[in-house]
């Protein structure tokens, strides 16, 4: 990536004339089969612009209750696109048809009508749990009866399309736009897609020069995105595998690890409160040189695999997880 970076032809972004960005953003159309897409500088700004695209201020947007759009992208729902979040309840991240329908707000004088249904695959909170094509199909069903659009929060989409054994093009047919990240599982150091159809993405485009994400010779960040999607997607069944090694090896431990719920890169972890703070965990597995992000106000925490981590690093990990389990003191508490 880094010699790709190097090497990238660049132009002016603002002018639509980098060939790097333009190659990166013909190649992610294509590979989700979509028609057109842009390149953003962040997650966050690409579910910013699509939630801004899709509607106007005063309608309602569907999304589960702990949806990483409402809980950690700064409000931008309500702040920039002035759109209030009608929140459901999901089965480990999954909306399911019948509670969408139930949910609609049609319009009225004091209401906020619906306009769009949004997505999450796969579903961080949940533990990095998949929406399948069937059930896109059937949400799809709703949103034509209905007139709505769909977006699809993909920040790990190819995570999905991996751990299911499908198209990433297939899993996202039946959404009007998808964003997902270069900067996770696709191992970057910077960016996010939003891909849609042509005429979804020109007016795009304006949500994001106003959002301040105009960039000049940028090529040489897209140029380690086109890297990524050439070479980094059939390697995450390795991460996959990493996170399905890692919780079965916790359960064995004794700590409380929900499998079911890991699908894909992620494992969360329940530390016994008998055993040990929360915090004194955290900081004792830094001290090893391991990193994992804690959930505030709570004894849960996320270890997340990727590239660079390797089965070794996992045997690593639950040496020194069993190792803090092993500590009487700690046991007592």
């Amino acid at each position: 990536m880094r010699k790709a970076m190097y090497e990238a032809e660049v132009g002016d972004e603002y002018y639509r004339d980098d060939p790097t960005i333009i190659q990166l953003q013909e190649l992610a159309a294509q590979k989700l089969g979509k028609k057109a897409a842009l390149f953003v500088p962040s997650g966050t700004m690409s579910n910013a612009i699509a939630c801004l695209t899709h509607t106007k201020p005063r309608d309602s947007v569907i999304i589960e209750e702990d949806a990483h759009t409402y809980r950690g992208e700064g409000a931008h729902m309500a702040v920039i696109a002035n759109v209030l979040p009608k929140r459901i309840r999901g089965h480990r991240g999954q909306l399911y048809p019948d509670d969408i329908e139930a949910a609609i707000v049609e319009d009225g004088l004091l209401a906020a009508p619906t306009t769009l249904i949004w997505l999450e695959n796969t579903h961080n909170a949940s533990g990095g749990t998949c929406t399948t094509v069937e059930l896109m199909e059937e949400t799809r069903k709703v949103a034509v009866k209905h007139g709505l659009a769909i977006h699809v929060d993909g920040a790990r989409i190819f995570n999905a399309a991996v751990a299911l054994g499908v198209d990433v093009s297939d899993l996202v047919r039946d959404a009007d736009s998808v964003s997902f990240c270069l900067s996770k599982g696709l191992a970057c150091p910077f960016g996010s897609l939003l891909v849609g159809e042509a005429e979804f993405i020109e007016k795009a485009r304006r949500h994001k020069a106003m959002l301040g994400g105009g960039m000049r010779q940028a090529g040489i960040m897209a140029a380690a995105g086109i890297v990524g999607l050439q070479t980094m997607v059939d390697r995450l069944a390795e991460d996959h595998d990493n996170a399905r090694l890692l919780a079965e090896g916790l359960v064995e431990l004794g700590m409380k690890v929900d499998l079911e719920t890991v699908q894909t890169n992620m494992v969360f972890l329940n530390v016994p409160r008998t055993m040990m703070d929360i915090k004194d965990f955290v900081e004792e597995l830094a001290n090893k040189g391991i990193l994992v992000v804690p959930k505030p106000r709570s004894n849960r925490i996320r270890l997340v695999t990727h590239y660079g981590v390797s089965s070794d690093d996992i045997m690593y990990t639950l040496d020194v997880i069993a190792g803090l389990v092993s500590q009487g003191d700690w046991q007592s508490r």
